[in-house]
Order: structure tokens, then sequence, then C-alpha cells
């Protein structure tokens, strides 16, 4: 399968991404700016707030296994969903699979509130368009040559970028998606998901612990500590990982691999490999690179869940390799 983006920086017409004349790349409105403004608030400066809550509270709502298990398995299905279902099955189609698993990880992946998943892909699809040049969402890279130009760019990629951008219309960058009813319903029930993501933990360490101080500790933990540990791997990403790290291939942008984040981010961070092979599922390419999101995509093939797995082969990789 060739990958999301030709070398004219051109999407690719097999996603049903072409070049209509006279169709706007972005919007710019007050009224969607109002709407990334308030996601902001509610989505990353909230459960930045109630992280520290839940750290200051930990004499009154101490941590046991329930809150732990909560964390790790709600970490696990919304990590999961974001990688392996919008980033390398929505986004850039690196594999295939049925309605029911693709349903299950456009809900999974939404209950990360990093946004719908209409606007997750077009943002992402974007990036990958004009990756570390003008028109690039979130490049850190676009402030100038200086040291204080980098930390305004690493500022802006990091979280800022999130309160206000260009917002990319669907009918360019995601018609396969808009076009797909079943997945616009899912998109367009976002705040359901995200609420499930949190009130789930939250009953769940009510029932086991039979309190109401388990149903505080769970919506804490298993919610809102959960999403901004998650979302700090995406800023890490957008930011890091174009900043700092090897380069193990050569591409017309400045993303980077940093090996040692790659177990916190289900495998993100090896993102010089993916920006070199955008339409790969797998990240690492190669055997001990450790890549969650590939293995589980790996799991679910042999399960008979998922086909047509794309990963270049040796000759492709070498080819490209610096």
């Amino acid at each position: 399968m060739p990958s999301l983006i030709d070398k004219d920086h051109k999407p690719m017409i097999h996603l049903g991404i072409s070049e209509p004349e006279g169709k706007q790349q972005v919007v710019s409105d007050p009224f969607i700016h109002r709407r990334q403004r308030h996601h902001y608030l509610w989505a990353n400066v909230l459960p930045f707030a109630c992280t520290i809550a839940a750290f200051a509270l930990l004499p009154v709502f101490p941590v046991g296994w329930p809150e732990g298990i909560a964390f790790l398995v709600m970490w696990a299905i919304s990590g999961l969903g974001l990688t392996a279902g919008f980033h390398r099955l929505f986004a850039h189609n690196s594999y295939t699979a049925g309605p029911h698993i693709r349903s299950a990880l456009a809900v999974a992946g939404s209950m990360g509130a990093v946004g719908n998943l209409t606007s997750w892909v077009a943002i992402h699809r974007r990036h990958h368009h004009f990756a570390d040049r003008e028109g690039d969402i979130h490049s850190p890279n676009l402030r100038g040559p200086r040291w204080r130009d980098k930390l305004r760019g690493f500022q802006y990629a990091y979280s800022t970028w999130m309160f206000e951008h260009p917002y990319p219309n669907p009918a360019y960058y995601v018609p396969d998606i808009i076009r797909n009813p079943h997945l616009c319903r899912i998109s367009r029930r976002y705040p359901l998901w995200v609420f499930l993501g949190v009130a789930i933990p939250a009953v769940a360490c009510a029932l086991t612990r039979t309190s109401w101080s388990g149903l505080v500790s769970g919506f804490l933990w298993g919610g809102m500590v959960r999403l901004f540990v998650l979302q700090q791997g995406t800023s890490w990403i957008n930011s890091f990982c174009h900043l700092f790290g090897s380069r193990r291939f050569d591409t017309d942008d400045l993303s980077r691999n940093i090996g040692c984040l790659a177990p916190f981010v289900f495998g993100e961070s090896w993102h010089n490999n993916h920006h070199a092979f955008p339409g790969s599922a797998s990240f690492g390419l190669r055997w001990y690179c450790i890549d969650p999101g590939f293995w589980f995509i790996r799991i679910i093939s042999l399960l008979g869940l998922a086909g047509d797995i794309t990963v270049p082969n040796q000759k492709q990789i070498e080819a490209r390799t610096v």
C-alpha cells in the first residue's frame, strides 16, 4: 500500500483525497476557535488540575490495587485505541479490520480525549502533508533557528497549539471517514465516549471498594490522571520527536526517533521511522524495537480480526537508510 503522502506532498488518491479546485484545506472560523478553546480547557487543563489534586489528596484517598488496575487498564485501552486505531488504521490505513474492531478502536481512541475521530485524523494527515513546513499545525521548528525560537516552538508543539489553530477541512482530508455513516456517528458522540472513559473506572473502583471514596479515587486515577499521562505522550511526540533523537532515515522533515520513550507511548516515538514509511503498521521496523501498537495489531491478526498488514521489506528499508 502506498504511503499517505506522495513526494509532492499531495494526499494520495487511494485514501479518496484529491486536489479539488476551490476546496479549502483549512477553515478559520470564530465558532470553531471557541470550540477549540473549550476543548482545551476541559480535555487538557482539567486533567492536569485533577492530577495535582489526586496527589494532594493521597492522605484522604490513598491509591490501592483497584486504582492501579483501573489506571493501567484504561491507559492501555485508550492508548491502543489511539495508536492502533486513530493513527495506524484510520489515518494511514496500514492494515484492515472488520466493522466491529474498527468501531471498538474508534471508541477506545475517543476515550483518550484528544479530539473526535474526524478531527484527529484530519489534523494528523495535514501534519504529514506539511511536516515541519509552513502549514504544519503543530511543528516546533517554524519559529526560527535560535535556541529561544526552538523553546517557543517546543512550547507551541507541546501544548498551546491546541488552544487555537486552523481547522483542517474534513471534506479535503478525511472524505473516507465522512463517507462512512457509522464512523461519523461514533465521531459525533465523542463527548459520550470521553465521559464513559472517566465513569467506568470510577464506578468500578466504587463497586470494588463499596464506598463513595472509591468513586472519587477511581475518577481521579483511572479517569483524570490516566488522561493526563496519555496526553503527555502525544505532546512528547509532537514536540520532542521533532527536536531531539536519532534519524535513521533521510526524510524531508525533522522527525526523530527516541527509543527510550517507546514503552510509554505504545511505540509512537519511532517517529522518524514513521515519517519515512507512514503507511507501515510497524513503527519500530526491527524485531527488537519496542512497539506495543504493532504487537497489538499482530495479535488481533492472529485471531483473524485484522489483515493486509503493511510493513516495508528489507530492500525498501535499506534504500531509505541514512
